[in-house]
């Protein structure tokens, strides 16, 4: 037997469910200055029940090469990567008309 999705009860293969909490989430990406001149890029306004933050957050910091973290649902990325995130949001399925630079 198929399994079922428990939010909208069609089968796995079939859900749609994490494409549209992909599309109606509103991110903003910022940038901010710690200690000694450092640059982390915070990314915030992603839902951690909806999306898996901590996967998306290894997939960031593989793509830009960099260390950070995930705190309380805000990805903490080492460096200036505003304009790199953009791109690669987008292309994990997040709508580029919600991501505010």
């Amino acid at each position: 037997m198929d399994e079922t999705c428990s939010k909208c009860g069609l089968p796995k293969e079939l859900c749609m469910c994490q494409a549209i909490a992909k599309e109606e989430q509103r991110i903003k990406v910022r940038i901010e200055t710690r200690k000694w001149g450092r640059e982390v890029t915070m990314i915030k306004g992603l839902n951690p029940k909806e999306v898996d933050v901590q996967a998306l957050t290894t997939k960031l910091k593989n793509k830009c090469a960099c260390g950070g973290t995930s705190k309380e649902g805000v990805i903490e990325l080492q460096g200036d990567h505003r304009h790199r995130i953009k791109k690669l949001l987008t292309a994990e399925g997040y709508d580029e008309s919600n991501i505010d630079i």
